[in-house]
C-alpha cells in the first residue's frame, strides 16, 4: 500500500507523541487529585483486571475462530473479535488511564460489538474514500455472467475435450 504525500505516517508519528504525553497530563491530573498511592493502585488494579480479561477473550475469541474454520464458516465476525482483542490488550498494556478505558472498551463483551461497528465504519470511510467499494473486488459484481447448469448430486456428467472447446458441453 502506497501512501499518499506519507501524511498518514505524519498523522501516526504525531499520535506516538501525542498519547504518551496526553496519558502523562492526566497521570498528574488524577494524582494531584487523589493521591499518588490511590493512582498507582487504580493502575495496578486496571493492569490486573485487563490481563484477566485478556486471558478469558483471547481464549474465547481463538475458540470462536476455530469453531467457525472447523465448521467451514468464513469467519469474518470472529477474526473482527480477535483483532478488536489483541488491540484491547495491547492499549491494557500501556500505562495510562485513556488507553486503558480504550483497552477495557476493545475487550469487554457487551461493548465490543459496538465498538466492531465503529472500527468497520471508518474502515468502510477509509476505503471508500481510496476508491474502493464494497463488492468492487468481485469479479462478478460488474454484470460478468458464467453461463451453467445445475447437475443434481449423483448424476454423473460426462465431457468430451471436443464439447469443452465447442464451449457447450452436453449432459
Amino acid at each position: 500500500m502506497k501512501l499518499r504525500s506519507g501524511w498518514p505516517l505524519a498523522v501516526f508519528v504525531m499520535l506516538l507523541v501525542a498519547i504518551p504525553i496526553f496519558e502523562v497530563y492526566v497521570l498528574v491530573q488524577v494524582g494531584q487529585r487523589i493521591g499518588v498511592l490511590p493512582t498507582v493502585a487504580i493502575l495496578v488494579v486496571e493492569a490486573v483486571i485487563g490481563a484477566w480479561l485478556l486471558r478469558r477473550e483471547g481464549s474465547r475469541a481463538w475458540k470462536a475462530l476455530d469453531d467457525a474454520f472447523r465448521g467451514g464458516r468464513i469467519p469474518s465476525g470472529e477474526l473482527a473479535d480477535a483483532a478488536l482483542v489483541l488491540v484491547g490488550g495491547v492499549l491494557l498494556m500501556l500505562p495510562g488511564f485513556v488507553t486503558d478505558v480504550l483497552g477495557l472498551f476493545f475487550l469487554i463483551p457487551f461493548t465490543r460489538p459496538f465498538a466492531r461497528k465503529v472500527v468497520a465504519f471508518f474502515l468502510a470511510r477509509r476505503l471508500s474514500r481510496a476508491g474502493l467499494v464494497p463488492g468492487s473486488l468481485n469479479p462478478y459484481a460488474r454484470g460478468t455472467v458464467v453461463e451453467g447448469e445445475v447437475v443434481p448430486d449423483g448424476e454423473t456428467v460426462t465431457v468430451s475435450p471436443d464439447q469443452i472447446e465447442s464451449g457447450r458441453p452436453q449432459a
